[in-house]
């Protein structure tokens, strides 16, 4: 049977964790085929998330690798029972399918995702006149109902993570991204004064890093770090001009955490923060 053409990020992260599963107890593919009763080609295809894997074979490759960490197996568990389509699916099709991959991965978040930006505001946070004047600077140049696409989605995706159950958003910008002006300057000072409105949610934390702190303490691409049901299932986005790209290797993940450490030492507090950003959207002159 051909397996799936484009299995989503949550398919292929159950489908990584089998094959860590599997290269933890030291068994090669065809080896756990002959205990799976199925062809090497199979194994691989599972492990690519490109064959659907259910809870009784996922339980007969953890006894075939000796593997005990039941809170993963609950959470993998899990993965495999959530097949329902998020609401990203309704834009399949109608936008780059990078877009979709960045929603469905805040989904997958279980709890808090900590963002880290340099040159321009998170789209968590983004007001429409703001991500318009972004998307209209690509090149080349997107048509008026490819932006209005693009622009409607990045507002439900804002919303629908603000309000989910559960999740918090810990935001970490360099100060340079509050004087970028996509769309202009009555555009920035109206995102500036929105991410401070913002700020003031339970579940959102903007800090800013100064430019007075000694170095630059973060990448030079954007981040997303999400926390995962458990530790394991943690996952990493950096954001490139090609798509995002996903991480989700354990020495990975402890790379980025440390990087997250050093940049929340550099910020500012989020009062001092929020003070910085509304005295910079009052100092904006056209």
């Amino acid at each position: 049977m051909p397996g799936r053409p484009n299995p989503t990020l949550r398919q292929r992260r159950l489908g990584a964790e089998l094959r860590r599963m599997r290269e933890q107890a030291g068994l090669g593919g065809s080896q756990l085929a002959r205990v799976l009763g199925v062809s090497p080609t199979q194994v691989t295809q599972m492990e690519s998330g490109k064959t659907s894997v259910n809870v009784d074979r996922l339980h007969t490759i953890m006894a075939a690798c000796n593997y005990t960490n039941q809170s993963l197996i609950g959470a993998l568990a899990e993965i495999i029972a959530s097949r329902g389509k998020g609401w990203w699916e309704e834009y399949r099709g109608l936008i780059p399918n990078a877009f979709l991959e960045s929603a469905e991965h805040e989904d997958f978040a279980a709890g808090t995702v900590k963002v880290w930006t340099s040159v321009f505001l998170p789209g968590l946070l983004q007001t429409s006149e703001y991500a318009q004047g972004m998307f209209s600077r690509k090149i080349p140049g997107l048509t008026a109902r490819e932006i209005e696409l693009r622009t409607s989605f990045r507002r439900k995706r804002r919303d629908t993570f603000l309000q989910s159950p559960g999740k918090k958003l810990e935001v970490y910008v360099h100060e340079s991204s509050l004087l970028t002006r996509f769309g202009g300057t009555d555009v920035l000072r109206e995102q500036l004064f929105g991410v401070v409105d913002d700020s003031v949610r339970a579940n959102v934390s903007v800090r800013v890093v100064p430019f007075g702190v000694h170095t630059h303490p973060g990448p030079i691409e954007s981040i997303l770090y999400s926390f995962g049901a458990v530790s394991e299932l943690d996952t990493v986005e950096m954001e490139s001009s090609r798509g995002p790209i996903f991480f989700d290797a354990p020495d990975e993940l402890e790379s980025y955490r440390s990087t997250f450490d050093r940049i929340e030492r550099a910020a500012l507090t989020c009062e001092e923060s929020r003070d910085l950003i509304q005295r910079t959207a009052r100092s904006l002159k056209g």
